[in-house]
């Protein structure tokens, strides 16, 4: 479902947009309007949806327009032209009564600076936009408080900005973002002003709210690697245009022009690359209830000496290996005899690649991919070697169960 619907959205800065959204609509470059009109084109014409839950990431340089698009999504900023739609809602055409609650209701902001009011406490920071909304004071400082619990500030409700740290102070930011429970967050910049270690951990604290909470983001950074952790999918912006939308995947493997190619040429694929991206999608999976011939017959047409085993509806069951298939032959043994399950190990699709080697090092066997008891794929050391050096297409064909 799409939560946000951005169409067309143009800024321009300066005292004839309309003469200036002329001359871009003809085709003229930001540099020639800049020429000919004095004025600047902010963000041009720029088209997206945010689906619901999603952490959509919005990256550029100093410059390339994310802020001002943002601010162009809760119109603290008016657009010169095009349109924002949140929940089939078109914002641009709200009166100001209106504009306001749905601000209040509907989004929550999250600035660089933190934004906080110096002469309040923590606690009084996180219930200021209930506060203004003439919410009782006992319901609103409960709510606070149970958001403040959320961020990991228990226990610093009584304190002021000053004696907390700016990761602490960020938190509170997020915390009073949140006490609205609003259906989307705007996050600009949010994490830039931290130092790196404390930015980790500000980025592992968001992904581990957004688990819990699954709110729609919309995420605003100049950090690549900030980017490619956070989001679900990505805008890259340059001069205010966007260049390219995509997962951190599809953009990595497939940069749109020589300007993303030149933001992801220095990326650590390990951290990007996960266990869905280069697993392999099993052709031949044997049935518990396979006899040895089937089972032998199927590695065959593998040309493997290992099988994962899966029952019709692919729940997971373990691994057949060619030496006690072979033995097994000669002895007549069941099939549920010849099963690996404890040797084999188990990961989850979101499985980064920086951890799958070490995984791979510690096993003989291929690695299986499990979700919910379901097998979706299986993992080889060569695949990993793959995913680091080249990346790997996925192969979307479906899983045969024989």
């Amino acid at each position: 479902m799409e939560k946000i619907e951005i169409k067309n959205l143009t800024k321009i800065f300066g005292a004839q947009p309309e003469k200036a959204l002329t001359l871009l609509n003809n085709g003229d470059s930001k540099d020639d309007i800049l020429e000919k009109t004095g004025m600047t084109v902010g963000v041009n014409k720029a088209s997206f949806t945010v689906k619901s839950g999603e952490v959509f990431v919005i990256m550029g340089l100093s410059g390339s327009g994310k802020s001002t698009l943002i601010r162009l999504v809760n119109r603290l900023i008016e657009p010169t032209s095009g349109e924002v739609i949140i929940d089939g809602e078109n914002l641009t055409n709200m009166d100001e009564k209106s504009l306001i609650e749905t601000r209040r209701t509907k989004l929550g902001m999250v600035f660089q600076n933190f934004g906080l009011l110096p002469h309040r406490s923590v606690l009084s920071n996180v219930a200021y936009g209930l506060e203004i909304q003439n919410v009782d004071k006992a319901e609103r400082e409960a709510r606070a408080l149970k958001v403040i619990e959320d961020v990991g500030l228990k226990g610093y409700e009584n304190s002021f900005p000053r004696e907390l740290s700016g990761g602490m102070q960020q938190r509170v930011g997020i915390a009073r973002a949140l006490t609205n429970d609003p259906d989307i967050l705007l996050m600009d910049e949010a994490f830039s002003a931290l130092d790196p270690i404390i930015r980790k951990e500000m980025q592992d604290e968001l992904i581990n709210l957004q688990s819990r909470l699954g709110k729609t983001i919309l995420f605003i950074t100049h950090d690549l690697d900030e980017a490619l952790r956070l989001g679900d999918r990505i805008a890259i912006m340059k001069e205010g245009e966007i260049v390219q939308i995509g997962t951190s995947e599809e953009i990595l493997e497939n940069p749109a022009d020589e300007y993303v190619s030149k933001f992801v040429q220095d990326v650590d694929r390990s951290k990007v690359l996960k266990a869905s991206h280069i697993m392999e999608f099993p052709h031949k999976i044997a049935n518990p209830n396979d006899n040895i011939e089937t089972v032998l017959h199927k590695m065959e047409k593998l040309g493997r000496a290992s099988i994962f085993v899966a029952d019709d509806e692919r729940n997971y069951q373990g691994l057949i290996t060619i030496d006690t298939a072979l033995k097994a032959s000669k002895e007549d043994m069941p099939i549920d005899h010849l099963i690996v399950k404890d040797s084999v190990r188990i990961v989850p699709s979101n499985t980064p690649l920086s951890e799958l080697i070490d995984v791979a090092v510690e096993t003989k066997y291929p690695i299986a991919v499990v979700e919910s008891g379901k097998l979706l794929g299986s993992i080889s050391r060569t695949a990993i070697l793959s995913g680091l050096v080249l990346g790997k297409e996925k192969n979307e064909d479906e899983v045969t169960v024989e």
